[in-house]
Formats: C-alpha cells, sequence, structure tokens
C-alpha cells in the first residue's frame, strides 16, 4: 500500500509575474529524500505519543437506537464528515485501552450517534439530537453509578454537529441554544472549534472531521507531478436557499474571494466539484480553507493530506489537534476581513517558508493524524484523541462530588429538549 508521502514541486513567485514559475532543481532536491521534515520540540514528540498504557476507557453498552441501529437505517452516516463519532465507538470497542471493568476506568464513553438522522440531501437534523443525548444520560444515569458520583466530569461524548453541543447548524441560533446543560461538566470531542464561543467549552479535544482516507488514497497522483494550481478551491460561494440576502453564509468571506479573484489567473476556484477534485488539489500550492455555516470543514483534512498548504480563513477558530500539530507552521491565516488582499498575501511568501511547509506537509505524521482509517494505525486520529484525554490525567479533585452534591440542573434548557426522546 502506498503510503501519504506525496511529491512536492516547489513554485517561486515572480513578485510582479501573473502565474506562478517553478524552479526544477529546487524541486528534485526535495524528491530526492529531503522533501519531510520533522516537527521540531515538543509538539512532534507529542504527535508520535503512544496513548496505551496511559489510560483505560470503559465503553456503555447502549441500546442499538443511540447507535448501530441508526447506521442500519440510513447508511449515509458512514460517508459524511460527522462520521468521526461512529468510527470512534468502532475503534474503541476493540482498542487496547478499552477496560471492561468500570471500577478501573479513567474515562467513561458514551456511544451516541447524535448527527445520523439525516435530511433527504443528506444532511443532519439537529433537532432531536438534544433529546437523544438527554436520554442517554439518564439511562446511564439510572444503571450505572459513574456519572453521579461525577456528573460526568470524567466523561466524554463524541459530537461532531457544525457547533458540537449547541446541536444547530446555524450559528446564531446555536449560541442561544448554548451546550445543553447536562454536558457541562463532561470533556466534548467536537469538530468545532472557535475561541471564546458559547459552543466551545473549556478542556474540549478539537478533531478533524472525517474524510473517507480510502477514497483519498485511490486517488493518489505521481510523486513527481508538478503543483501548477497556484490557489485552489472547490464550493459554494453563496448559499442563496439558506442565506437568500447574502452576507450571512461565511460571514462574506466566501463571496469576498469570489468577487475579488474569478477572473484572477493565479485562483483556480469555481462551484464546479470535478472528478479530479483530489487530483487538482495534489497539484495546487495553495488551497483555501475559508469556513461555511461553520468554521472548519473537510478542505482542511484534504489540503494536509495532499501537502497543499492551508489558507485558513476563520477568525478565531481552533483547530483539530493545536497542541500536537503546528497549524503556523504548516498553514497560511489570512483574517476574514483581508480577504480582499489575497493575492498580495499569498505571492509575497519567501520561497524558503513555502519550501519548509510543504516539506512539513510531507510528514507522514501529520497526515496521520488529521485521518480515521479503517483500520486504526498508530499515530491516527483516534489516537490523537486519546492523547488529549491522557494528558489530562490525573484527574483533579474538582473531579468527583462529594455525598449528596450535585451541580448540573436536568430541568435545564429549551423545553422541546425536556420532552421525551
Amino acid at each position: 500500500m502506498r503510503r501519504w508521502v506525496l511529491a512536492i514541486a516547489i513554485p517561486i513567485l515572480a513578485a510582479a509575474s501573473a502565474a506562478a514559475l517553478f524552479l526544477g532543481a529546487e524541486a528534485q532536491a526535495v524528491q530526492q529524500g529531503h522533501q519531510t521534515e520533522r516537527i521540531s520540540g515538543s509538539a512532534g514528540d507529542v504527535l508520535e505519543d503512544n496513548p496505551v498504557g496511559r489510560l483505560k476507557v470503559y465503553v456503555y453498552d447502549l441500546p442499538s437506537k443511540y447507535n448501530k441501529k441508526l447506521v442500519k437505517k440510513d447508511p449515509r452516516c458512514l460517508n459524511h464528515m460527522f462520521a468521526a463519532e461512529i468510527f470512534m465507538h468502532r475503534f474503541l470497542l476493540s482498542s487496547a485501552v478499552r477496560t471492561f471493568n468500570p471500577e478501573e476506568a479513567d474515562w467513561f464513553y458514551t456511544p451516541v450517534y447524535a448527527t445520523c438522522d439525516l435530511t433527504p440531501s443528506g444532511l443532519p437534523l439537529p433537532f432531536k439530537s438534544p433529546r437523544m443525548m438527554r436520554s442517554a444520560i439518564e439511562l446511564i444515569a439510572t444503571n450505572w453509578p459513574y456519572w453521579n458520583r461525577s456528573e460526568g466530569a470524567d466523561h466524554f461524548f463524541v459530537t461532531p454537529h457544525d457547533f458540537g453541543a449547541c446541536f444547530h447548524y446555524q450559528e446564531e441560533k446555536a449560541i442561544g441554544r448554548g451546550i445543553l446543560p447536562l454536558l457541562q461538566r463532561a470533556t466534548l470531542v467536537q469538530t468545532f472549534g472557535q475561541k471564546n464561543h458559547v459552543c466551545l467549552k473549556g478542556g474540549s479535544i478539537t478533531i478533524p472531521p472525517f474524510a473517507p482516507p480510502q477514497k483519498m488514497q485511490a486517488h493518489l497522483i505521481p510523486l513527481d507531478t508538478p503543483r501548477s494550481i497556484f490557489v485552489y478551491f472547490r464550493g459554494l460561494f453563496y448559499d442563496t436557499s439558506n442565506d437568500p440576502e447574502g452576507g450571512y453564509y461565511a460571514r462574506g468571506a466566501r463571496a469576498s474571494v469570489w468577487e475579488n479573484f474569478k477572473n484572477n489567473p493565479l485562483f483556480d476556484i469555481s462551484t464546479d466539484h470535478p472528478p479530479t477534485y483530489y487530483e487538482d488539489m495534489q497539484r495546487s500550492v495553495f488551497c483555501l480553507c475559508p469556513l461555511g455555516w461553520a468554521p472548519w470543514s473537510p478542505r482542511l483534512v484534504e489540503a494536509v493530506v495532499f501537502g497543499c498548504i492551508p489558507v485558513i480563513i476563520a477568525d478565531d477558530i481552533v483547530l483539530p489537534f493545536a497542541d500536537a500539530i503546528p497549524w503556523e507552521e504548516i498553514g497560511v491565516f489570512v483574517a476574514e476581513e483581508d480577504v480582499p488582499k489575497l493575492d498580495s498575501i499569498l505571492t509575497s511568501i519567501p520561497t524558503d517558508v513555502i519550501l519548509r511547509k510543504q516539506r512539513l506537509l510531507a510528514n507522514p505524521a501529520m497526515k496521520q493524524a488529521m485521518l480515521f482509517p479503517q483500520p486504526a494505525q498508530a499515530g491516527d486520529a483516534f489516537h490523537q484523541i486519546l492523547n488529549g484525554l491522557a494528558r489530562k490525567l490525573p484527574h483533579g479533585d474538582n473531579v468527583f462530588l462529594k455525598p449528596g452534591e450535585r451541580v448540573l440542573n436536568w430541568t435545564a434548557g429549551p423545553p422541546g429538549d425536556l420532552k421525551p426522546w
């Protein structure tokens, strides 16, 4: 099987030129064995940590209506970008960190597939998710003693909705809802992350969205393919069905990309999603990763896997495994208000900086950390999640409650969330 080591053809930009030029000698040097660079310092060590032996996880055995039955009803759940909740469950069932003795567990995991209620177009409906999650918590609190002794402070949940445990796909409404009150003490493993945001609680572990590893593997192209596209993006610029007046979707950032650069020869941008999408990313130097309805999308995973420097346009985003992946070193961050200056920002990046970003992106450990492969592999996203949980141990004195002490309000939240699921 081919490894995730992709070739790098190095662009040298002539500032006054309208197109990227390529320097063959440097590209050859990179392809002759200098194409990777290990992450320096503690971040590199963290990325390669082995969590086995550092923690034990007890997996609650819930009725299948909370998980497996939902996938059987709609298998599309296995392929959408929220599927991490399913594959994390499957991984833990056979993981070496699993314990069948809850008395020796460091962490407790409740497998609830909250994004598996899909519309005909395949998008998750979040409206039942709070009631479903609440029902599962009531079940474990009734049948096991471990929730009540900590009110969830030694429990973790995978909540890969657009705005995590706020359970709504529109930011304004997600903020109005807030995080499900019963999850206030639990650790959340979620794709959403934005600094100082209602929907990101302290101590959360931010993960990449699911992108199908086997599908990407099947689209690898020859290692010596030059990166002849300077800037690449495929996706929506406007969402007229949900944002008919414009300006709300992506906070206007995507619209600004289109309006400013649709005719720029350095920018290969379109709403079309060609069958060569993955191949095109491997032919690109920079891949735009703008926010949409949420700050994140699978494009970030795809860019890293295919060695395309991610251009992150999402103010205050909290990126996956930020304590292990040096995002500032491998990516380019552009403020949403600076989108009209994207061309000058990217063409002004020195060649040696581009070279180093590409060498770091070519590191197999970097790519592996962004993926949820089946079966799991050392250093993948599953293991990075476990590493994040292990680094939270030992639990502090504030985790376990005194006898009779209660912190959570079981009747808090919107009235609709209190209805039976």
